[in-house]
C-alpha cells in the first residue's frame, strides 16, 4: 500500500512555499532531510565539481515501493502529512512534498529505492521534470538519488553559481551541521572522490 499520496489543493494552498532550487547545497539540504525522516542511520553525500555535475545522496533508511517512488515527484505528494491537523504536529524536517518535483525539474535525476521486504527495487530516471523511466533494480534497502547537470535546462540560473570551491564549502559545512545537530547518525561527505 502506498503512503504517499498527492494532497489536495485545500491543503497544498496552506502549505506551498513554492520551493526553488538555489544551489547545489538546497538540493542536498532536502535530501539530507528526506533521508533522516525516512529512518537512515547511514547517510553518504557525494558531490562533483561543487555539485554542479554530480550530487548523490545514499541512505539506509525504510526505501520505497514502485508507486510511491513514481508519486514522490509529483507536486505536494507526500507521506508526512494528510490534513490540515496534522500541520499542527509535525514531527519531520520536511513536510510540504515540493523539494523532489523542484530538484527534478531543473536536473537530471535518478532514484534507487527498495523496502527491506520487497524482493525488487524501483529505479524512476526524470530529466527537466520529465520521466522518462521506470524499471526494477536491485538495490541494497535504501535510497539512493542522484542528481546530474544542475540548471541544465535553465542556463541564466546556471551561471550564478559560484566557484566550485564556494559550491563545495557551503555542501561540506551543511553536511557537518546536520552531523553536528544528529550524532547519533553516521554521515559520509566524499568530494570528488575524496571523503573529506
Amino acid at each position: 500500500m502506498s503512503k504517499i499520496r498527492v494532497l489536495p489543493d485545500n491543503l497544498a494552498n496552506k502549505i506551498a512555499a513554492g520551493e526553488v532550487v538555489e544551489r547545489p547545497a538546497s538540493i542536498v539540504k532536502e535530501l539530507l532531510e528526506n533521508s533522516i525522516d525516512a529512518g537512515a542511520t547511514r547517510i553518504e553525500v557525494s558531490i562533483e565539481s561543487g555539485g554542479r555535475r554530480l550530487i548523490r545522496v545514499s541512505d539506509n533508511g525504510e526505501g520505497m515501493n514502485r508507486d510511491d517512488a513514481i508519486l514522490s515527484f509529483e507536486r505536494h505528494a507526500t507521506s508526512k502529512i494528510r490534513t490540515a491537523e496534522d500541520l499542527e504536529a509535525i514531527l519531520t524536517l520536511g513536510f510540504r512534498g515540493e523539494a523532489l518535483a523542484s530538484i527534478a525539474s531543473v536536473s537530471r535525476a535518478r532514484m534507487r529505492t527498495q523496502r527491506n521486504a520487497d524482493l525488487v527495487g524501483t529505479e524512476v530516471e526524470i530529466s527537466g521534470g520529465k520521466m522518462y523511466a521506470v524499471r526494477d533494480t536491485a538495490i541494497a534497502s535504501g535510497t539512493e538519488i542522484q542528481i546530474k547537470d544542475i540548471f541544465f535546462n535553465v542556463p541564466a540560473r546556471r551561471k550564478f553559481l559560484k566557484s566550485e570551491a564556494t559550491e563545495s564549502f557551503h555542501i561540506a559545512n551543511l553536511v557537518t551541521h546536520y552531523g553536528l545537530a544528529h550524532p547519533q547518525l553516521s554521515f559520509k561527505l566524499i568530494n570528488n572522490g575524496r571523503e573529506t
